[in-house]
């Protein structure tokens, strides 16, 4: 959509947003129970709540992901481009329990699985699949083994697109690459006087030289970043409704001189749904606190995120990168499902792994063989606790439908 046909869309006022992107997001939720899980951190962690004191495993408190579903793991690319798989969302990160981000991942590839119509057989497997390869993040006598595990097809195909893309494939993907400015319409909407405003004060002044820091570039006398363009960015699931821009620097006359702008993302940080463990606090400001969190989770990409208050609200930015994506996992076949799961396991127990010293990595690794039995099998609390959480989740998403459809009667 061009700005001159933008220009006769009636798009939100920044105090008319809220019912619009609540309703988007409750289409959103209603595609698929894979899709509806993506929003639903709260209720995991109620149905953690409710656990009775030692039915499940009380890991050393480090800091975890918080909100570990398929669609936060992804290629990453770290300031030079190296890309690997890690999170990358870290917006519920807190210091926690670990086995609450290994149950969050294995409640979202169990519905992914039936999402795909895949037999219950498969949901026994992968959650084996999925401790064995957690397991193997904290047995150095399995770092070969580690370095060979192949990559699923869902990670796989992720990862070759992540390395094929270039900085100009993605500007051109997310803004007008004939005049760098970003298109209105669905994705994009226009900013209010105020938000504009609040958006040129943090990049041109008040943060410049942090900006140019995590963006590598030297500090020199007076800033030379430049603000070409920003909008309201409708994205994500569970973080619609929180204040999203996407920004276009200029920085130092790259753009003057024929390259691609550089792109920001900005999400407002709430405080975190993510049960913190006793004797623990976090930051009072929700972007430093997850700054923090993506430091010690992904430092990949928490090298590359800063903690930032536009106009009195907390939000962390963050450069994109060409080679930045999400998993698509909406339909996945029966052998990838049980690769997925080990080798995800295998990431998120690296990353809690690299938080812990020897001793205390041996002692976990032990803590969770002395629950395994001595069969391929998952231990009970592990497929006991994913058959709750699915039942529960399939419960709460035909509820979910049921309300959604009430409010759209069939047109006869």
């Amino acid at each position: 959509m061009t700005r001159k046909s933008a220009r006769s869309t009636r798009y939100p006022a920044p105090d008319e947003r809220q019912p619009v992107l609540a309703e988007i997001r409750r289409q959103k939720m209603a595609r698929s129970p894979h899709a509806y899980e993506r929003g639903t951190a709260a209720h995991f962690y109620a149905w953690v709540e409710s656990r009775s004191a030692g039915t499940l495993p009380e890991g050393p408190a480090v800091w975890i992901c918080g909100d570990c579903h398929l669609g936060n793991l992804g290629p990453v690319a770290d300031a030079e481009g190296e890309v690997a798989v890690h999170v990358r969302d870290l917006d519920q990160s807190v210091i926690g329990n670990p086995v609450h981000d290994l149950l969050r991942l294995g409640l979202s590839l169990a519905t992914a699985a039936r999402s795909s119509d895949l037999p219950g057989i498969i949901t026994t497997r992968l959650t084996g699949a999925l401790l064995d390869g957690y397991e193997q993040a904290f047995d150095d006598s399995r770092s070969d083994e580690t370095s060979r595990t192949e990559r699923p097809d869902v990670t796989r195909i992720a990862m070759e697109e992540a390395l094929n893309r270039s900085r100009r494939q993605l500007a051109r993907q997310n803004i007008d690459h004939v005049r760098p400015h970003i298109p209105l319409g669905k994705r994009f909407w226009p900013l209010s006087g105020d938000e504009k405003k609040a958006i040129h004060a943090l990049f041109e002044s008040g943060a410049s030289t942090l900006v140019r820091s995590v963006l590598g570039k030297e500090v020199s006398g007076e800033s030379a970043i430049r603000v070409l363009d920003a909008a309201y960015w409708v994205k994500g699931c569970s973080s619609l409704g929180r204040r999203r821009y996407v920004v276009l620097l200029d920085v130092d006359g790259a753009c003057s001189a024929g390259g691609p702008p550089c792109l920001i993302d900005i999400k407002e940080a709430v405080s975190p749904t993510a049960q913190i463990a006793a004797g623990h606090r976090m930051p009072r400001d929700n972007g430093r606190r997850v700054v923090e969190g993506a430091r010690h989770v992904t430092p990949a990409l928490g090298d590359r995120m800063f903690a930032v208050r536009l106009d009195g609200c907390a939000a962390v930015a963050r450069e994109l990168m060409p080679q930045d994506l999400k998993f698509a996992a909406e339909q996945i076949s029966e052998l990838d499902a049980v690769k997925a799961a080990h080798f995800l396991a295998i990431v998120i127990g690296q990353a809690h792994a690299h938080q812990m010293d020897a001793a205390t990595r041996k002692a976990w690794l032990n803590e969770l063989r002395t629950r395994r039995p001595k069969s391929s099998d998952a231990p009970s609390w592990l497929w006991r606790s994913i058959v709750e959480l699915l039942v529960k989740h399939e419960a709460e998403y035909l509820e979910h439908c049921r309300r959604y459809a009430l409010q759209r009667p069939l047109k006869g």
